[in-house]
Formats: C-alpha cells, sequence, structure tokens
C-alpha cells in the first residue's frame, strides 16, 4: 500500500496566513490586534512581531513531502509591502533550510485551478474550495480556500490527487513552478 504525500499549502500574510495540510486541517495565523496594525508599530515592536508571525506559521508546516506557496503578487499596492516580502522570503529560506521541495503558483494559477478562471473573486474560490474539498474546514475564510487550492494543486501535480479535476482546472498544474526533487520522491 502507498502512502500518499503529505503537501502543505501557504497563501502567506502577516494578517492572515492561510496553512492546509494533505492530512485534512487548515489554520490561518498572523498579527489580528486590529487596534494596532503591525504596519503602523515601531520598527523594533514590527520586527518582532513579524517574527511572532513566521514563528506561528513555521510551527504549522512541520515537514511535508512538498510545500506549495502563492507566489508574491508583486503588482499589488497599499501598505506593508516591504514586511509582506520579508515574510515571504523567509517562509521560503525556512523551507529550503529543512530541504522541503517548493511550489510555487501564482494567485491567477491557484483562481485556475479552484474555478477553471484565472480570474475569480475571492467569494468563487471559497465556493469551488467549499465544493471539491468540503473536509477542509475553511468556515468561509478565503485565506484558509487559498491554502486548501494550493495543497489540493501540490497534490495534484504529484500524482494524488484529492478529487479528479477538469481539465481547464488542471490547466494550472502545467503552468506553475515545480521542483525537481518532490516529483522524484512521488
Amino acid at each position: 500500500m502507498t502512502t500518499a504525500p503529505t503537501v502543505i499549502g501557504l497563501d502567506t500574510s502577516l494578517t492572515a496566513t492561510g496553512i492546509a495540510s494533505s492530512n485534512g486541517w487548515c489554520q490561518v495565523v498572523g498579527w489580528t490586534d486590529k487596534k494596532r496594525p503591525l504596519t503602523k508599530l515601531p520598527h523594533t515592536e514590527r520586527l518582532a512581531a513579524m517574527e511572532q508571525v513566521r514563528r506561528d506559521i513555521i510551527l504549522h508546516i512541520g515537514q511535508p513531502d512538498l510545500a506549495v506557496i502563492e507566489t508574491p503578487a508583486l503588482s499589488r499596492t497599499g501598505g506593508g509591502g516591504h514586511e509582506r516580502g520579508w515574510l515571504w522570503w523567509e517562509i521560503y529560506s525556512h523551507l529550503i533550510s529543512r530541504n522541503i521541495p517548493i511550489g510555487l503558483v501564482s494567485t491567477n494559477q491557484r483562481m485556475l485551478y479552484a474555478t477553471g478562471k484565472g480570474t475569480a473573486t475571492k467569494n468563487l474560490v471559497v465556493d469551488a474550495v467549499a465544493r471539491r474539498w468540503p473536509t477542509w474546514p475553511t468556515n468561509g475564510d478565503d485565506n484558509a480556500a487559498d491554502a486548501v487550492v494550493l495543497m489540493a494543486a501540490g497534490r495534484d501535480w504529484l500524482g494524488h490527487p484529492i478529487t479528479p479535476m477538469p481539465q481547464a482546472h488542471r490547466a494550472a498544474i502545467t503552468k506553475a513552478t515545480w521542483p525537481e526533487t518532490a516529483a522524484a520522491a512521488a
């Protein structure tokens, strides 16, 4: 009997990182103090808060066979771009240091895998996750739903899909960036 690989999906964010495991769970972690936004903290406190978010994410990652991360949306504007970039690279660095193979999926590829369209609203993705992967408890949280999609795409790429996907959706897999090491292990 072959054991299916463990895949973690990561939708990194300072305030609400979605993390989903192919072992059937998902979690959202981040800075949640609305009265003291992370990007408004003095730099010393901001760094400490960012490091705590990183530790909380790392605590949930474990040692999966594959981690699938959404690539940064470089066109995204607004506060915290510098901090978001730091967090993404810190998580990426952690995965590399643990020899965890990494798949990189863009925002449009994630939406394509979830809905069959490369552009979709958050609500369409949440609805798609609730229909296709109902055993993952996202409670309607779009960050958790995004992480589930990333994880499911990784399992599909490894040849262990969680559920059969239409070919239009699976086109996202061919466009993503996948590691050679995880394919050999699958």
